[in-house]
């Protein structure tokens, strides 16, 4: 029985530096980075003092007061981000029957911001210990229950299919997108509007990656303060922002003369069960990912032209994701360039995977590989291509995208031309 193959036809993206594909491409194309000093709140009294931010304006986007009011950040960014997906594929949703439209939206922290803001509120700015609900906003339950981000893309979209949340932490904007893609292989759905959102940059967050000295402290420097696979690297940057995209079957798609992105060819995902949040060095449970991905999409090590790596700039997970990649491809992992888009945009937690994905696709278009910002003293325990400073012109026919998450998540996704694709 041949498989339904899975394309992607609309993307959009809100990202620091940028909102909308397009000023996200030209960040990433020219090297530039978004992170900054916060400005959302006063930092001094944190370890970590920088972030990448989203300069977005809710109303320019075309949200309504109501919508404002309602919605926590990240599910301003997903309805947004949803929608645009929608007018960029072209696809007439009016046209379908809306039970075969599905919705799958990840998020690793949910209504963080929202939550912050409103106890905040509630709690005098912390002086009650007994809160004063009636001070708080009138949705304040939709910002405890992430299931609320898919209610609302699916309203904003139209969709009666299915719909689900998934929050796999750091790998949630992966694994999002490769439960969609099953939707369609599987016939649950025709059409999957699909990607994950999050805006994290809040106190609370911020106090929490303080603890485990995850984040850089580097903020006297902002702009370079993310640092993937360079020797001077000492945390990550906090980012948020979001990417949704359409997805539906590929001869559908070529019937009504949709532009393909590319195809999903593979996904996999594994956990290590080692660690909440460390790392073993070997790399063995996402080169398993890789491996099962790369098997799923029928394409040998060989075919990979690019490698999207998850990179937050912490130590174990540069070195962890260098002995992945060499476990998983061999030696075509020295001849691969590989970069780090978290360089210039932060890590998002949730939401990356899938602005990762977005960026290989974009990749894929533009047949230019973007690069790892900030990369100028290589960790000689990183030794493969890492692509520093400024993207490289060459063909790009099928990426590799992977993620790693707190709680052992790992997985990994292959995007391919439709025509290199084997399946």
């Amino acid at each position: 029985m041949t498989r339904r193959r899975v394309v992607i036809t609309g993307i959009e993206v809100i990202a620091p530096g940028g909102v909308g594909k397009e000023n996200f491409w030209n960040l990433l194309s020219e090297g530039r980075t978004a992170t900054r000093g916060i400005t959302f709140f006063d930092p001094t009294q944190f370890r970590s003092r920088v972030a990448a931010e989203v300069d977005f304006d809710p109303y320019a986007h075309g949200l309504t007061p109501q919508e404002v009011r309602r919605l926590d950040r990240a599910a301003q960014f997903a309805v947004v981000a949803s929608r645009g997906a929608v007018a960029d594929s072209g696809i007439e949703l009016g046209g379908i029957d809306p039970h075969r439209i599905g919705v799958t939206v990840g998020s690793a922290v949910g209504a963080t911001m929202g939550l912050d803001e409103e106890y905040r509120v509630v709690s005098d700015g912390g002086r009650l210990d007994l809160v004063d609900h009636t001070y708080a906003v009138p949705h304040l339950y939709n910002h405890m229950v992430p299931s609320s981000f898919a209610t609302e893309v699916a309203w904003a979209v139209g969709a009666e299919g299915p719909s689900t949340v998934v929050s796999t932490g750091c790998t949630s904007g992966i694994d999002s997108v490769g439960y969609a893609v099953e939707l369609v292989r599987e016939g649950s759905a025709d059409v999957v509007i699909a990607g994950s959102s999050d805006a994290p940059i809040s106190p609370i967050t911020m106090a929490c990656f303080d603890a485990i000295k995850a984040t850089t402290p580097r903020y006297d420097d902002p702009e370079h303060a993310s640092r993937p696979f360079d020797g001077t690297r000492n945390g990550f940057v906090l980012g948020e922002g979001t990417a949704f995209f359409v997805l539906e079957e590929l001869e559908s798609a070529k019937k009504r003369g949709a532009h393909i992105y590319a195809e999903i060819a593979g996904y996999a995902t594994r956990s290590n069960a080692y660690h909440m949040t460390g790392l073993r060095p070997d790399g063995l449970e996402m080169a398993e990912a890789i491996n099962l991905a790369l098997g799923e999409a029928r394409l040998n090590p060989e075919a990979i032209d690019y490698i999207n790596a998850h990179g937050s700039g912490t130590k174990q997970n540069d070195r962890h994701e260098t002995a992945a990649f060499k476990r998983s491809l061999g030696e075509h992992a020295y001849r691969t360039p590989v970069s780090s888009i978290k360089s210039m945009v932060g890590h998002s937690l949730g939401a990356i995977g899938s602005i990762e994905i977005a960026a290989s696709a974009l990749a894929m278009e533009y047949d230019v590989v973007p690069p790892t910002a900030n990369l100028h003293t290589p960790d000689p325990e990183c030794d493969l291509d890492y692509v520093p400073v400024t993207a490289r012109d060459q063909l790009v026919d099928a990426v590799l995208t992977v993620g790693s998450g707190f709680g052992g998540f790992q997985s990994a996704m292959v995007l391919a031309s439709p025509e290199r694709s084997l399946v």
